[in-house]
């Protein structure tokens, strides 16, 4: 996903532009601290104190550069217009993030108006319309027929969650004013390994597989994950 965000990022700004960077739900930070040691001025942001606390220690131990480039902000993703002013960002990140969130649409729009003209809305969704791989490559028949007529799914962590649809995500997108522009397949072929497998000698040609399956139909349509770009008018 970082490759295709970087491809997004460079196919929209100048080589060098320092770009001001939201993300929304962050994590432990790992993308964003990838975008902070490129050079980009970035703002997490999350509610969990457990991620948060992970965040700032990976990044005190960061050179000063870097750690003056990113900031962290505790907080929900569904009160970006308390924390920050309409056009601040002209990159906004929400990664999975919306499977937690039961109407997103007014999450989403809020995200829209916080970029500038022409800024890149990134989004990662569990992917709904594949919703049936994952149990049907486990030999789980039972759970493949449930999962067709369904948005609803039990992740790895036992919660029950949400996944979200393309074709209704374009719909929405267009109506925020930041129509889709560009979307990937994500997990592909590796949806079903485990969390804890080791990383395989030929990591370099499973990513290459990965990356390739992930914008090429019929593949990226039944991907686990869904990374959609959009675009803000």
């Amino acid at each position: 996903m970082a490759r295709q965000l970087d491809e997004q990022i460079a196919g929209r700004y100048p080589v060098g532009q320092r770009l001001r960077v939201l993300d929304v739900g962050m994590g432990q930070g790992t993308q964003a601290l990838r975008l902070a040691r490129l050079g980009h001025q970035v703002t997490g942001l999350e509610q969990d104190a457990t991620m948060i606390a992970a965040a700032l220690e990976a990044l005190s131990g960061e050179p000063e550069g870097i750690r003056e480039r990113m900031r962290i902000i505790e907080g929900d993703g569904r009160d970006t217009g308390v924390h920050f002013l309409p056009g601040s960002f002209d990159v906004v990140l929400c990664h999975g993030v919306l499977m937690y969130v039961e109407e997103p649409d007014a999450l989403l729009a809020g995200l829209a108006r916080m970029l500038a003209p022409g800024g890149l809305l990134s989004l990662l969704v569990r992917n709904a319309d594949a919703l049936a791989m994952r149990p049907g490559m486990s030999g789980n028949w039972a759970g493949a027929l449930g999962a067709f007529d369904t948005v609803s799914y039990r992740n790895r962590l036992g919660l029950d969650v949400r996944a979200d649809r393309l074709a209704t995500l374009t719909g929405t997108l267009a109506g925020i004013g930041a129509p889709l522009q560009a979307w990937y397949g994500v997990r592909v072929f590796t949806d079903t390994a485990a969390d804890a497998a080791e990383i395989p000698d030929d990591a370099e040609a499973l990513l290459a597989a990965e990356e390739r399956a992930g914008r090429t139909d019929p593949y990226r349509q039944v991907a686990a994950l869904l990374h959609l770009c959009g675009v803000r008018g």
